[in-house]
């Protein structure tokens, strides 16, 4: 085997190598509240199935409800949202159970569904399920060092016809997670103050902040589905709030903008479809 066709060969494993694995899977039926940890999930051009399909609107502005503005929407976090039935594989939607702070539930489907939730939230709502082609958010910055902003709220734009706000798939690594933990000991940067949609378990060694190096990259994930990844996420002001026995704290988001530009995980687009299950192995592809 001559020197350059060893080097090709290296230089293919090199890129194939399995960097982590799935460790956890998560969607959110709505925009901002809580959602649910699943063992699977398919993945199409949107993003996983069902992940923010829903989202509240404030009936007055037209503007998306998210808990980036904690003072407007101070509770959304302690909202919980689950599909109350499997998807039956001809892309139409489930009903959505939504358990209330008090621990009442209502139902998507439900026509007092609207008044159950603009009671609760105190502000006139709708529930959507079809995005407009184009809506906003209200984001408020905190008084941080190193943000781009600080103590002002800002309206920003939202990907036409969807609720999210960047890409259609979130990503996190434990390597990322365990980094700020050792640079903040006494924070709590569990994966669900950042709301992803895979965390992937690299190993020692992978790097302060592994997914950093991976911008523009393809990644395979178990036996079909490749996504490519986009940029960081920068993070905000919903990292450091109060939900299901997480406290309020604004180290975390402190931390990351001291340490890593306030970013923590990465944005990707599918690349190809299909099913992603706990414990895939997390692979680069050739370039």
């Amino acid at each position: 085997m001559g020197h350059a066709e060893r080097s090709s060969k290296l230089r293919s494993a090199s890129s194939n190598m399995k960097i982590g694995s799935i460790a956890s899977i998560h969607r959110y039926p709505v925009k901002s509240m809580n959602g649910e940890e699943l063992s699977a999930s398919r993945v199409g051009a949107r993003g996983l199935e069902g992940d923010r399909v829903y989202a509240l609107v404030d009936a007055e502005t037209g503007k998306v409800a998210s808990a980036k503005n904690p003072s407007k929407w101070p509770s959304l976090f302690q909202f919980h949202a689950n599909f109350a039935a499997p998807f039956n594989g001809d892309h139409s939607l489930p009903p959505v159970r939504i358990t209330l702070p008090d621990g009442d539930m209502v139902i998507s489907e439900d026509p007092e569904v609207e008044d159950r939730l603009s009671a609760t939230l105190a502000r006139p709502l709708r529930l959507l399920k079809t995005a407009p082609k184009a809506a906003s958010l209200e984001e408020y910055w905190p008084d941080i060092d190193d943000l781009a902003r600080r103590d002002v709220v800002t309206d920003e734009p939202i990907p036409s016809e969807t609720f999210f706000d960047l890409g259609m798939i979130h990503l996190v690594t434990t390597g990322t997670l365990s980094s700020l933990q050792s640079l903040y000991p006494q924070g709590r940067f569990e994966p669900r103050r950042f709301r992803p949609n895979f965390v992937i378990e690299t190993a020692q060694g992978a790097g302060w902040f592994p997914e950093s190096d991976w911008d523009d990259k393809v990644l395979a994930i178990g036996a079909a589905v490749k996504i490519r990844i986009t940029g960081p996420c920068g993070r905000c002001v919903m990292t450091t709030l109060a939900q299901d026995g997480l406290p309020a704290d604004i180290g975390i988001l402190r931390t990351a903008a001291k340490h890593n530009q306030a970013r923590v995980g990465s944005y990707a687009s599918v690349v190809e479809s299909g099913v992603v299950r706990n414990g895939d192995p997390v692979r680069i592809e050739a370039g």
